[in-house]
């Protein structure tokens, strides 16, 4: 039998990159120890118990689709695909809260994308032309923005790509990186309606993501430890040599590797001469609880919003959720106003009153992603940094892809590949 490499690998950050580099590790029967410094794992994606709505609420809402193969891949590994619900067949409805006009995006089966050519199945009030605008996205320029490319027809660009674009980017189209929104659209849209097919976390992202990591990672032996919060990185001669953390020391081995799972300032703090990307976007999310489990259209868990503040609204059991990505204004009210904000858009798309407004909680998150900007692309690091033993995991750093949950896990394979790889020479 063969001896297993020398060395462990500290993974900096119990988020879901984090999570993803130890899971791939353990999978491959490399020693692991991660450390988080808050009291909890999942960083953004997770969820945790309100008191105010008496229930399970995550502090974001994310939409995964199946086109999402990493993501399912990592799902896999923990036994966790059974927690993701889909809407088969794929089908995006929206609402224009403005004009009360209701449509949904109906992709095809089949690789062919014949859907734009059904009236049933496109936006309301397009031609089946104005979708052809989308081959212009894999050959845009490292400056262009979505809304450069896409602008116009300007009802298909309000009503679909400004939607989709703000959500996957969580930028304004005006200055997110168009050459960034043709990842998602190939991986789902191009690939048939098997690929579109949207699903959420039934019982909540924890359930999903966290919980089972935790679990399978416990189960092979990996150290998980909170409330550690590594404050500095012991480094010379091209190497890690140490952990400072605010339990103390901790002191390396020669054969082992460091994984920064953390966001673009954590890794500054600790790297100075990093370069990351240095500007970021808020997210709001708003969660009310009420009396009845609402009625979306075709059964959906999810609803388009157009003409209002938020974006998209997700229900699950008695608790309406929506979000506003790109939402650094909106994040500079206090939350009682974002609450009575949002809740109008509610009333409006599901046919509430307006008054009372139901129990809330408002979940602020000011620096949820990277402006996913052409100039801060240029800023992505990659997974390997100048020092042999040490390496960089995270949505923001160079995946290709969106600062997402596909993209946090993706970085988390590379660097636990490139960590052992390392480790083995």
């Amino acid at each position: 039998m063969t001896e297993p490499a020398p060395g462990r690998v500290h993974v900096v950050g119990a988020g879901l990159a984090g999570l993803a580099t130890a899971v791939h590790l353990v999978g491959r029967g490399v020693p692991v120890t991660i450390h988080e410094a808050a009291g909890h794992a999942g960083g953004r994606c997770r969820s945790f118990y309100d008191n105010r709505l008496d229930c399970l609420i995550d502090n974001g809402n994310h939409l995964i689709m199946a086109g999402n193969k990493a993501t399912f891949a990592y799902l896999d590994a923990i036994g966790a695909r059974r927690h993701l619900v889909a809407k088969a067949p794929a089908a995006f409805p929206f609402v224009d809260l403005a004009s009360g006009e209701r449509w949904c995006v109906r992709p095809n089966r089949g690789r062919l994308p014949w859907w734009p050519l059904v009236p049933a199945r496109r936006v309301g009030g397009t031609r089946a032309l104005d979708y052809l605008q989308a081959i212009r996205l894999p050959f845009a320029g490292r400056q262009a923005t979505v809304a450069e490319v896409l602008g116009e027809p300007a009802h298909l660009f309000e009503r679909l790509w400004n939607p989709l674009a703000t959500a996957a980017l969580n930028t304004a189209p005006e200055e997110g990186a168009a050459r960034l929104l043709w990842p998602v659209v190939a991986q789902t849209f191009l690939r048939g309606e098997a690929a579109c097919r949207p699903y959420v976390a039934d019982q909540g992202l924890s359930p999903a993501f966290v919980d089972p990591a935790l679990k399978r990672l416990a189960d092979n032996g990996a150290t998980v430890t909170f409330n550690r919060r590594v404050r500095a990185l012991d480094r010379a001669d091209g190497r890690v040599h140490g952990l400072i953390c605010s339990g103390g020391p901790i002191s390396l081995d020669p054969a082992d590797q460091v994984i920064l799972a953390v966001p673009p300032a954590g890794a500054k703090a600790l790297i100075a001469d990093l370069v990351v990307p240095e500007e970021s976007r808020a997210i709001v999310n708003a969660h009310y609880g009420l009396d009845h489990p609402p009625r979306l259209p075709g059964g959906s868990r999810f609803l388009g919003l157009i003409g209002g503040t938020a974006h998209w609204l997700f229900a699950r059991d008695s608790v309406v959720s929506v979000t506003v990505s790109a939402a650094d204004q909106l994040a500079d009210r206090d939350n009682t106003a974002i609450a009575e904000i949002l809740w109008a858009d509610v009333a409006r798309a599901l046919d509430l009153p307006a008054r009372p407004r139901p129990p809330s909680t408002v979940i602020n998150e000011r620096r949820a992603t990277f402006a996913q900007t052409p100039a801060n692309l240029a800023a992505r690091p990659g997974a390997a940094t100048a020092w042999a033993n040490l390496f960089l995991a995270g949505d923001w750093t160079d995946t290709g892809l969106p600062a997402t949950i596909e993209s946090a896990i993706h970085s988390g394979r590379a660097a636990a590949d490139l960590a052992n790889s390392r480790r083995r020479a």
